[in-house]
This record gives C-alpha cells, structure tokens and sequence, in this order.
C-alpha cells in the first residue's frame, strides 16, 4: 500500500536530475465549486446508471522526454491514512474507471490533459468507496536481474453511491491531548470522531491564549494528511513552538473538512515528558436556533438578553503577549478547476 497525495503532487522518476512528473486535477463539480477537496480529488455522489467525466493534467518538469502511463487502482482508508493498492490491484472504483489517453510520451517541460470516466452500473451497490486515478514512469527493461524503478503519482477518488442528495459529513472534536516528543517539543492531540456518511480530510489551526502571564501562542497548523474514514476515529496532531510554557492553556482548536468546520476549546498543561490525560472539549460555536415565519428569519435571542446589560467590573489585563506564531502550510495551487456537471 502507498499513501496517496493530500493534493496536486510530482513524482521524480529514477535518473531525472531536475523536475518529476506532475498531476492535478482539472475539474470540480459544479455544486462543489468552493470546496477545497473537490478542486483537489474526485469527491461525489452518483446514483446508479450514472456516468461523469473529469479531466485531468500530466506535466513532465524534467529534461528529458518521459513514457507516463495512467490507470485507476482501489484504495482504503486504514489508521488516518489514504492508501493507494500497490500496482493494478482492483476494486469496484478503479473497475468503473477508464482513462483517455490511457499512456502518453510527454516531451520535456510539456504537459497533455487526460479524461478519466467513471461509470457506475445501474446495479451498484449503496456506499461510499475510494479508488486512486495514478500516473507512473518506469524505468528502462530491466536485464540480468536488475531492480525496475517504478514512480508514480496520484488523485484521490472519493466516490459516494446511492439515490438521492450526498449524504451529510460531520464530525467532533472529543478531547485535546498535551504532550511532549522525545526532544521535548509540545504537541497536541485532537481526538475526532467522523459522525457523518463521508470520508473526512483534516486541516485547521490551534491557538493557546490565557497561557502563564496573560502569554498567547498561535496559531498553530495541525499536520496535513489524517483522513478519518466513516464512523472512524482519530488523532490530529498539532506541533507547537519549543518556546511554549508548560500552562496552563486555553487552547482553541478548529477542524475542517472541505467547507465544514468545527470549533472547541479545553484547557490544558504540557507535562515536563510524556503526554498529560486527555480532556474532553466543549464546542466553541453551538448550532443557535432560528424560526422561520412570514420571510423573516428570526434569532433566539432569549438566551444572551441577560449578559447584554451585564457590565463587567474585572480589571483590563496587559495586552497579551505572543509566543511562537506558525504559518498553515497551503496545497495546491496553478488555475482555478473547472466546474462540471
């Protein structure tokens, strides 16, 4: 099993000194035009009998002419991670799957644009399933006994099946987890539970605010590449700055799949080694109720009518203070998709 690129990605065949073999994606549904993971993977639902077509960019950055073969291979999701089947392994994603042109020599420092269809029978069954559309590079016929290099690159197929809407993606934050590595950075774990009908790729950002003298830190980027399958759990970790005090914290943590985010917070204190016990978050953005009449929308305002003529009599604190800021580490990139129906 191979991990399969969080985004548009190059391999770099054996022997090239400069470049790789690049692809992306060129198409997005048009009902998914602003999500993120639609302009970077095949992310749908199709009921039976349907057939769409998505085309795709194979890019050669090397010096030299490059043979690029493209086919579709299944994968899973096993312990956070999106794992591509070794070579042509099949499954019922890459078997509705086609590829046109199918093999193509790209010259140096140009690109050809593919077509991958994917046909579901009208006999499919309810679900959602994953696949991976690859483009690979080998290298030359092997002869007394050598190694055959093999380089390839790929897109996530995502593909949800079954009558009617898509079904909703959700999930939780449970609970924060402090700790410290081996070398002594402090890390924190964000627990979370995929409560939704689809797979979930997780981004988002941590910050530490209230810290030891009214210190804040943050925000931090939680690490790229935990896909939570349906009904999974699993640990996003965010790596902190080494400048960090041990707390305690107010740490607030959002996630996101795509456009659905969701908010916590917890308070929590890094030990001297090891990892403190887990604490359970509360959400930071409960859902607020809203009655529809007449075309009007109204808020419940009931609820926070009190605090409004409140007037608080704490002190003002200093300005807070900011320790170890991080910068979100950014995919992508190169034209806009795009949209198809």
């Amino acid at each position: 099993m191979v991990a399969a690129p969080s985004g548009a990605a190059i391999a770099t065949p054996r022997g090239a000194t400069n470049g790789g073999i690049g692809l992306r994606l060129l198409d997005a549904p048009a009902n998914a035009g602003n999500d993120p993971r639609a302009r970077l993977y095949i992310v749908d639902h199709l009921a039976p009998g349907t057939v769409i077509h998505r085309r795709i960019e194979v890019s050669n950055t090397t010096d030299s002419t490059m043979h690029v073969a493209l086919y579709s291979s299944a994968a899973t999701i096993e312990n956070g991670s999106f794992l591509g089947a070794a070579g042509h392994t099949p499954n019922d994603v890459s078997l509705w799957t086609s590829i046109d042109p199918a093999a193509s020599d790209i010259p140096a420092g140009q690109r050809v644009t593919s077509t991958i269809t994917i046909s579901v029978p009208d006999d499919a069954a309810p679900g959602e399933q994953y696949g991976v559309v690859w483009a690979e590079v080998r290298s030359e016929p092997v002869v007394d006994g050598g190694v055959l290099q093999v380089s390839r690159v790929g897109i996530r197929i995502y593909l949800s099946v079954g009558p009617g809407g898509a079904p909703a993606a959700d999930f939780t934050i449970e609970s924060l987890t402090a700790e410290r590595s081996a070398e002594g950075q402090p890390i924190v774990l964000a627990t979370v539970r995929n409560v939704g009908g689809r797979a979930l790729d997780m981004s988002g950002t941590l910050k530490l605010l209230a810290g030891p003298g009214g210190l804040s830190a943050g925000p931090f980027p939680a690490r790229l590449g935990t896909t939570l399958p349906i009904g999974g759990t699993e640990a996003v970790t965010i790596a902190l700055d080494d400048a960090v005090p041990a707390g305690p914290w107010d740490a607030r943590i959002t996630l996101r799949s795509g456009l659905l985010e969701r908010s916590a917070r917890a308070t929590i204190t890094f030990p001297a080694s090891g990892a403190s016990p887990s604490v359970r978050t509360a959400p930071l953005h409960p859902k607020m109720p809203y009655l529809v009449a007449g075309g009007l929308v109204l808020l419940l305002l009931t609820a926070i009518a009190t605090p409004l003529v409140v007037r608080s009599r704490r002190r003002p604190r200093p300005d807070d203070h900011h320790v170890g800021t991080a910068t979100p580490s950014s995919v992508g990139g190169g034209k806009p998709v795009a949209l198809v129906r």
